[in-house]
């Protein structure tokens, strides 16, 4: 029986000796390797802070002690700690979640994985637990992989600094990574602390000299560094933040466990906020992630456990390459071109555009609301800003976007990756509000491709736009078959496939366009005529999609974003605007927090499959104003499953 199965909460752990909390750490990691190289995830960070989760909940009793995870992708550990060893169902349908969620356990606190609002959080809770005389409750915030780079973090250490009278541990997990190496001066100045030459040798000597000393001088070696006093402390900083009264312990080996423990208990004594400064190494154990220089393994899918190597199909086009490749060739030929990203350089596809041009692509940290204002002032000095990020983070800039963009006419180009359902990440990674957001921007302009040519050429358009922001939303993997157009209309629109009779018109929104297609091969097994659109750029509506509305008797838009607000809303307004009478059907995704799941196990239960649209549209057509319709032949069209 491994350790790590004798834990079945955090209080398992007391029991346990020096030489058992090694060989746990050992199997938590070969439990994250053997997993994740199955399932997908986040497994670089989680093994960077193996010991540094073991030795937070040693020192404190979760869940009457809250922890907080920035972000809640490190929390891998903290699962398998509190009762949930079994990690095979790990984002999949009805499985454990990728990052902390209440249902699964009492341990969870803060969902969400948008990072740096940790703190925030953490303010919160510790005031929160002040007013109400628990005292004896603790508040952990474990902030890392480029959290501290987010101005959120910032905002919410400047009150916490300004009340000192609670129970709240700070710990910084510094990697010096988010997704690649953290920018920035914080970052510099962490590096400087965990590079300092003095530091660095004295600690060198010092382990040597207390190790001879066997199991006794590993202790008073660790008593000495996590205490911060003797002569370690000659050398060591005298805080992450000087200037705003927090104490400081560190800076700690977060991958000693006793040093932490030490340094953790010590934090728990003080009275008022403490930052422990842990430095830890991401992919720690294991070689092929600490030997990757781009992400060390940040989020992998399925791989080799040995060798790290990818077991999935990397041959098929994504929509991230496309991407990457055509705005690099655009900013071959104008220099005016600039790519701003939120420490996201290679997962959105601006590493080839950095690696040519370096002086023209600004990674800002995790800051998006910065990295909209910024691009702002970019246009403003005669550039063109392209601003990469997921689609859900977009969420994060709208104040940005509205009032210093749009408000000032810049000419500035959004590319959302990760647009509508991301899958196995869940809840905060999908990006299904971004059409219902932005669409309420004045002036704005949002296209859609529908395939790998669609990208690139509306990809050019949007670059040429100089007087209002423009948007380019598209999916996450791969891009898929190309779809060619019977014909474009005057302004823009696309028309993919054309019936003699007007029965419907199928509006579909990006990659929406091959479910369009197949709903209509369904209809005409019906007796439906149907016209399939793409209309390229949905906001705003094209005139020619109001005069194909009006000569059809019912209109379906079909989009992966939230129905509510979203194209279908813009169509139906447009249309009664034009005193167009067409019935309106609007197919989307439901206003609710979408689970965990794969694309298609979610798209299915939502009912954004072609079966399932093209039953709803027979079902409302037959005995309507189709007269040639035939009755429904459920042998042809899958009836939707009924869903809880």
């Amino acid at each position: 029986m491994s350790e790590l199965e004798k834990v079945k909460t955090p209080r398992d752990l007391d029991a346990l000796n020096p030489a058992q909390l090694k060989q746990l750490c050992e199997d938590i990691r070969a439990n994250l390797i053997t997993t994740v190289s199955k399932t997908g995830g986040h497994l670089g960070p989680n093994l960077g802070i193996v010991e540094t989760t073991v030795a937070i909940h040693r020192v404190f009793d979760s869940p009457s002690d809250s922890i907080i995870f920035d972000t809640g992708h490190q929390s891998y550990v903290h699962k398998l700690l509190t009762g949930r060893t079994d990690l095979s169902s790990l984002r999949k349908k009805d499985g454990i979640a990728g990052y902390p969620q209440r249902s699964e356990s009492i341990h969870d606190i803060v969902e969400s994985s948008h990072a740096s609002s940790s703190l925030s959080w953490a303010d919160g809770i510790s005031k929160a637990y002040k007013l109400t005389g628990q005292k004896d409750r603790h508040v952990v915030a474990v902030i890392g992989d480029g959290a501290l780079t987010g101005g959120m973090a910032w905002e919410a250490l400047n009150n916490i600094s300004d009340d000192n009278d609670r129970n709240l541990v700070i710990v910084v997990n510094d990697n010096g990574r988010s997704y690649a190496p953290t920018i920035g001066g914080l970052a510099r100045y962490l590096n400087d602390v965990r590079t300092a030459k003095n530091y660095r040798r004295l600690y060198r000597l010092s382990k040597k000299a207390f190790d001879r000393m066997g199991l006794v001088g590993r202790l008073l070696y660790s008593a000495v560094r996590g205490a911060g006093k003797g002569l370690l402390a000659t050398f060591a900083p005298k805080g992450i933040f000087p200037n705003l009264d927090i104490k400081y312990i560190g800076p700690v080996d977060g991958h000693d466990l006793v040093a932490m423990e030490q340094a953790l208990r010590q934090a728990k004594n003080y009275t008022g906020p403490v930052i422990v400064h842990a430095i830890t190494q991401k992919g720690y154990g294991f070689n092929p992630a600490v030997l990757d220089e781009n992400d060390q393994f940040h989020a992998v899918g399925k791989i080799d456990p040995y060798t790290g190597e990818s077991l999935e199909d990397s041959s098929s086009e994504t929509w991230t390459g496309v991407f990457g490749d055509e705005i690099l060739s655009i900013a071959d030929k104008r220099e005016d071109i600039i790519g701003i990203t939120g420490a996201m350089l290679i997962p959105v596809g601006l590493n080839k555009f950095a690696k040519k041009h370096p002086d023209r692509v600004f990674d800002v940290g995790i800051a998006e609301q910065h990295a909209v204002a910024a691009a702002a002032g970019l246009a403003f000095g005669g550039l063109h800003p392209v601003v990469a990020i997921y689609a859900t983070f977009i969420n994060r800039a709208f104040d940005q976007v509205l009032m210093d963009v749009a408000l000032h006419k810049a000419g500035v180009t959004f590319v959302l990756d990760r647009a509508g359902v991301t899958g196995p990440d869940g809840a905060s990674h999908h990006g299904m509000w971004d059409l219902a957001i932005l669409q309420v921007v004045p002036g704005i302009r949002i296209a859609a491709p529908r395939d790998a040519e669609t990208l690139r050429e509306e990809l050019n358009e949007a670059v040429l736009v100089k007087d209002a922001p423009t948007v380019l939303r598209f999916s996450k993997g791969s891009v898929g078959s190309p779809i060619k157009a019977v014909r474009r209309t005057q302004d823009g629109v696309d028309i993919l496939s054309e019936a003699p009779s007007k029965d419907v018109l199928l509006l579909c929104v990006g990659s929406m366009a091959s479910v369009g297609l197949e709903v209509s091969t369904l209809l005409a097994a019906q007796g439906i005529g149907a016209t399939v659109i793409d209309p390229r750029w949905v906001v705003p509506v094209a005139q020619s999609v109001i005069d194909l509305a009006a000569k059809h008797r019912l209109v379906v838009t079909i989009e992966d974003g939230i129905k509510v607000g979203g194209i279908g809303t813009r169509v139906r307004q447009d249309m009664r605007a034009a005193q167009v009478d067409t019935a309106l059907n609007e197919v989307g995704l439901p206003d609710e927090f979408l689970e965990h799941a794969s694309r298609a196990e979610i798209m299915e239960r939502v009912g954004l499959t072609a079966q399932s649209i093209a039953h709803d549209i027979v079902a409302q057509v037959v005995g309507s104003r189709v007269p040639h319709a035939r009755p429904v032949d459920e042998s042809k069209i899958e009836t939707r499953q009924q869903q809880p």
